[in-house]
């Protein structure tokens, strides 16, 4: 049975090969390429992709990174497709679902919604409850560096609360959404604010997710 970390990382492939080696993401610098060599790393190289949360680790990271993206593109790309080696946690399904879910779906937004023609995914209500019940999990994890209360609700009511404080801003939209707005990409998230208008601001500009 298909999971959906498997359907995302597909998805994920498909809109990199679709997008060519240099088009534009969402994550700040980076390019298709970027992105996919990053995608790589993390799954095959746990000695240097240590180094997104480790420090001492970052100057590594970014060696072998590079050391990816100067692979063809198209090598790249087949490599994100095929996922990780068999000895890889990674290859593991529960644990692909429970890394990768939300890493390929933020991942493949951040390509979509780079370009200028984009439209919104419809997510299939299974997909979208899988997405807000990680969402709940991770709420106060990804929304942690919030300068003020945040709490993140679905049209249905559902709230998680990612950050205590105040004054709040509360923020509804689909899960799909919410994700994308917890983990940093604030201004491509199809969302509504609610609080004060300093307070807004300043989430918007805050530096949240992982």
């Amino acid at each position: 049975m298909s999971t959906h970390a498997k359907r995302e990382r597909l998805l994920l492939a498909d809109l990199l090969e679709a997008a060519g080696p240099d088009a534009p993401t969402l994550c700040d610098g980076w390019t298709t390429r970027d992105l996919a060599a990053h995608v790589v790393v993390r799954e095959r190289r746990p000695d240097a992709a240590a180094g997104v949360l480790l420090g001492p680790l970052r100057d590594r990271l970014e060696r072998v990174q590079a050391e990816f993206a100067a692979k063809p593109y198209e090598e790249l790309v087949q490599l994100v497709r095929s996922g990780p080696p068999r000895m890889s946690p990674f290859s593991i399904k529960q644990v692909d679902e429970g890394a990768n879910t939300v890493e390929f779906y933020v991942h493949a937004e951040d390509v979509r919604r780079a370009q200028p023609d984009w439209t919104p995914r419809e997510i299939d209500p299974v997909f979208a409850n899988a997405l807000w019940a990680r969402l709940e999990k991770t709420a106060r994890l990804v929304g942690r560096r919030s300068p003020g209360g945040l709490v993140v609700r679905r049209p249905n009511g559902q709230t998680a609360v990612a950050h205590r404080g105040t004054p709040v801003v509360t923020v509804t939209g689909e899960p799909g959404e919410l994700t994308l707005f917890l983990y940093g990409r604030q201004g491509a998230a199809r969302v509504e604010l609610d609080g004060d208008e300093g307070a807004v601001t300043a989430v918007l500009k805050a530096r949240l997710g992982v």
